[in-house]
Order: structure tokens, then sequence, then C-alpha cells
């Protein structure tokens, strides 16, 4: 696809193309200064990068590399973004009823799995254990049939996740990790805690789809891992 055509994808004006249009360029743009003008709160999420790199039913998503390097603007390292001008295949999940979100929630107890804390339900993310990237058609059907999952079937697949209260949400952080996961095969380790409750740091499933290779990663099952190391201790 040529750059005129892509662009032409976007809503004029929309807060996602003004990411795209300072990404074009295809160098290291700084997290910490060059989006400012947007006013995007969460510039690595749905309405921002996560959202390129995802894409849409009717928009490719795009391949985005992150590194740290020297910001003049910043007088110092800072984490930066790089499109490498790859386009790469939509992953697409669907939008979860209100009421489902209620149902799980109150099933999950409300409760924020990383802090242990019983929360409202606006400030909850209602999260797939198993990140969009390693969907395969099969797994998509079976993570969104939400009308008809058991509450095990929740409980197996879902958990809550803090929303940001200012700082960076538990949501973005585990999108990180997955994303790095799945560019090189390295599993993530919550704060900085190198424990696997199955497996150790190397991601080893069969293929990228291979939903058994995140089992035993601390940002897959939250809570399990957090037993398992409880257990071990």
């Amino acid at each position: 696809m040529e750059l005129p055509d892509y662009e032409q994808l976007f809503m004029s004006g929309s807060k996602i193309h003004g990411v795209f249009s300072i990404l074009k360029d295809q160098q290291w743009h700084c997290g910490e200064c060059e989006y400012r003008e947007l006013n995007i709160t969460q510039i690595a999420g749905g309405g921002g990068i996560q959202g390129l790199e995802r894409g849409t039913g009717s928009r490719p998503g795009i391949e985005i590399e992150r590194a740290n390097h020297f910001c003049e603007n910043c007088d110092r390292t800072t984490r930066q973004d790089r499109w490498t001008g790859q386009f790469v295949s939509p992953v697409q999940g669907a939008s979860m009823p209100p009421s489902f979100v209620r149902r799980a929630s109150g099933l999950l107890g409300h409760r924020d799995v990383i802090e242990g804390t019983e929360r409202p339900i606006n400030q909850l993310t209602l999260d797939h254990k198993l990140p969009m990237l390693r969907w395969d058609e099969e797994t998509k059907q079976a993570q969104i049939r939400y009308s008809n999952m058991s509450d095990n079937d929740i409980r197996e697949n879902f958990q809550l996740l803090k929303k940001s209260n200012g700082s960076v949400s538990h949501n973005l952080l585990k999108s990180r990790a997955c994303e790095n996961c799945f560019k090189h095969d390295k599993r993530g380790t919550p704060f900085g805690i190198r424990f696997f409750y199955e497996g150790d740091g190397k991601w080893q499933g069969n293929s990228k789809k291979d939903k058994d290779g995140c089992i035993g990663c601390g940002w897959f099952d939250f809570d399990k891992w957090r037993r398992s190391l409880n257990q071990k201790l």
C-alpha cells in the first residue's frame, strides 16, 4: 500500500491520524515531547500507537519499533518510537457488551488482580489474559463469544487490571510486555521479578499463535503467578 492511499483511510483531524502524521517519516520520535500537541493522555493506547499497530477492519496495522535514544529537546535519553515502513494484517477483537463487562467484573469481585484492591468498575479494565497478538481465527471466536461464556470460561480467560489514575495503567504495561515478547520471544517480568510458574524467560510456543507458550508468565495470569510465587517462597 502506498503512503497517500493509507493516509486517506484515517478520519481527518482524528488524534490517531495525528500520531501517524508524526511517525510517517520513519524516524525516531521521543515519547516524552513530540506528541504533546495532540493532547492524548495515553499515547501508547488504542487511540494512539497501539491502535496504529492493531489496525481496523478497513485499515491495516503498522509495524512500530521502540528503543531508548537521546532526545536533544529533553536533553536526556528517552523511550522513542519509529515506524519501520511496514504494514501488517490487522488484529481485531469485538467490543465487549457492557452487560458482559458488568457480569464478568462482578464475578471477579471488582478486584484489581495486581494490587488485590476492590475498585469501582470505571477504574478497571476487563483484560483478555491471552493477548490479541496471539489470536488465530479459532481462538478469536472462543475469546469473543461473550453471550455464551460460562462463569468458568470467564475465570479462565479474563482478569481485571487497574486503569490509569495519572500513571501508566497496568493494561498498558502488559501490552508493552506482550508486544516485546511477540517480536523477540522474550517473556515479560512483572515489576522486574524473574519468575515463571511454567517454563522460563523464553517464549516457546509451537507457533506465534500458540496460546500454550504464554502459560507461566505473570502477565498472562497474574493471580496464578502470584500464588505460585508465594508457594515457592
